[in-house]
């Protein structure tokens, strides 16, 4: 049985990513590696991490529902979220991973640096890219 890891965040992006890697799981018969990833520091206080646990909890339903066989990590470590989906990639040995894009502008890109990007350059297996509102 392979792995799929998908990068999830509550956000459009996210869970156009979560629904197609779900869709892919179950085809391929995989095991789902679902990772959120946060900073930590200031920016992601208790709050952030009970609210955060909750939206976990929901996607964790929602595919023990559809069936698919997973496992869910919330990472909160100092990393970037690209980084995280690399690493975690590499150590359960992936099939490929699943990431989620939203438009923005050529300056939002240049200053903001690309998340997506770096999985693309970095992932020891193939990326799959899913626009949101696809799926």
């Amino acid at each position: 049985m392979g792995t799929i890891v998908v990068g999830y965040v509550p956000k459009s992006e996210g869970k156009a990513a979560l629904r197609r890697a779900a869709e892919e799981a179950k085809l391929r018969n995989s095991r789902l590696v679902v990772v959120n990833s946060h900073r930590g520091g200031r920016e992601f206080d208790r709050e952030d991490a009970i609210e955060s646990e909750a939206q976990l909890e929901e996607v964790k339903n929602e595919l023990r529902e559809a069936g698919v066989e997973h496992e869910v990590r919330q990472l909160v470590r100092g990393m970037d979220p690209a980084e995280d989906l690399v690493n975690v990639a590499t150590e359960v040995d992936a099939e490929f991973i699943v990431i989620g894009l939203r438009r923005r502008s050529p300056v939002g890109k240049l200053i903001l640096g690309s998340n997506a990007q770096r999985v693309l350059l970095d992932a020891p297996c193939p990326v799959l890219a899913v626009k949101a509102g696809e799926a």
